[in-house]
């Protein structure tokens, strides 16, 4: 099946519970999600998502991506973290000839800083990361604005950001080389870095102390360098996810 980008599904989730101020909690979980993903000629994808996180007052661990504190109080919270990049092009998945002759892209582990600072009006969530396994030796920074309103059980955390991919993330994952400019006939491209606006929304009811149902949702407008890609169909990406977890 194939996979979406940005800070990916698993970091995505991740990175919406990462205003919890409690601290030494563990939830598990589980849950489905539907990505619509650029590439031409790929189908919607459905698939199962388990959810694993902790919060404790030196470390943390969320969906994909786990991190070490370097401070960490009510108002700032910042970390050196590591995720998985579950990013990856498999032309077998696609159901486009040209796209079929093209190269394998792979999935990395990413490492580098996040940083989350907290007001009365709101929370600030960025992070910087790079490529570890010199896969596409690239790096991807993001950051948001969000706002989480809670009434009861419900609690609500709109959000709006953009992710910025380097060069060589975009050239990876959407670039296309001469080679297999030949190969497959379509143009050979080569893109520069490029800004990838978002909203994004998340919305968790807890059902009792310990069980909460949650869905979250990101659309992407997808930047000019990979919307020309001739690999790709579709000016936005996006995601869609929903599932239960138990707190202990």
């Amino acid at each position: 099946m194939s996979k979406f980008k940005f800070l990916a599904l698993g970091v995505l989730l991740a990175s919406t519970v990462t205003a919890v101020h409690a601290e030494d909690r563990f939830s598990l979980g589980a849950g489905v999600a539907v990505v619509e993903n650029p590439y031409k000629q790929y189908d919607n994808d459905f698939w199962p998502v388990p959810v694993v996180n902790y919060e404790g007052d030196n470390f943390w661990f969320r969906g994909l991506g786990a991190g070490y504190y370097l401070w960490n109080d009510q108002t700032d919270k910042l970390s050196v973290m590591a995720y998985y990049l579950p990013q990856y092009f498999k032309p077998g998945d696609s159901d486009n000839r040209q796209l079929r002759r093209l190269d394998k892209r792979k999935s990395t582990m990413m490492a580098g800083f996040s940083y989350t600072h907290f007001t009365q009006y709101g929370f600030l969530r960025t992070s910087l990361a790079g490529d570890t396994l010199d896969n596409n030796n690239g790096i991807l920074w993001d950051i948001a604005w969000l706002y989480r309103y809670t009434n009861g059980g419900l609690t609500l955390t709109p959000g709006i950001g953009a992710e910025w991919n380097s060069d060589n993330m975009n050239e990876y994952y959407y670039g296309v080389s001469r080679k297999e400019s030949r190969r497959s006939g379509l143009d050979d491209y080569d893109p520069e870095d490029g800004w990838n606006p978002y909203v994004e929304l998340t919305a968790s009811y807890q059902l009792t102390d310990s069980w909460t149902v949650y869905g979250t949702g990101r659309y992407t407008h997808l930047s000019d360098e990979i919307k020309d890609s001739p690999m790709v169909d579709k000016s936005w990406s996006g995601l869609l996810s929903a599932g239960v977890t138990y707190t202990f």
